[in-house]
């Protein structure tokens, strides 16, 4: 399936909700180190409700143990930098999808490592800065997930 990476997250009812959306979608979820707030949070355990043990769920020390964890597969870099939008890619399972912490998106150094074509944004009218982390992470794993006929779904 796909997996989706939140590089230092820093709002815990946010990664509550992403983990219970990857917990009915079968998508694997990756937190980049240092995070926002204590894993043990009682919003991200709230938000997350009893999802947590449907969910998988890697912490990374760092953004290089990350990727050394995905090496070989396709990832994306999600940003309101970017030109192409994500509904004009052709995803494959296994794809990964890495957003940014909500007060300032993926840094500059790390979107460098991006070619122009695996930064994906989100379109939205003109004027507007940004979505919320976690309606961001549902729009694209949803689209993702469509694309290839939603297997396993009931």
């Amino acid at each position: 399936m796909f997996a989706v990476i939140l590089y230092e997250p820093e709002i815990p009812p946010n990664t509550g909700n992403i983990i219970r959306l990857c917990a009915n979608s079968g998508v694997e979820l990756h937190l980049v180190e240092p995070l926002g707030y204590a894993f043990e949070d009682k919003a991200l355990r709230r938000a997350g409700l009893d999802y947590h043990e449907f969910a998988r769920v890697v912490r990374h020390p760092d953004w290089s143990h990350c990727l050394q964890h995905f090496g070989g597969r396709r990832l994306f870099a999600l940003t309101t930098k970017a030109s192409r939008s994500h509904a004009d890619v052709e995803f494959s399972a296994g794809d990964a999808f890495l957003f940014g912490p909500e007060s300032r998106g993926l840094p500059v150094g790390i979107l460098e490592h991006f070619a122009t074509e695996q930064r994906l944004r989100i379109p939205m009218l003109a004027h507007s800065r940004s979505l919320n982390l976690s309606n961001a992470v549902a729009v694209v794993v949803y689209e993702a997930w469509r694309q290839l006929g939603f297997p396993a779904a009931i």
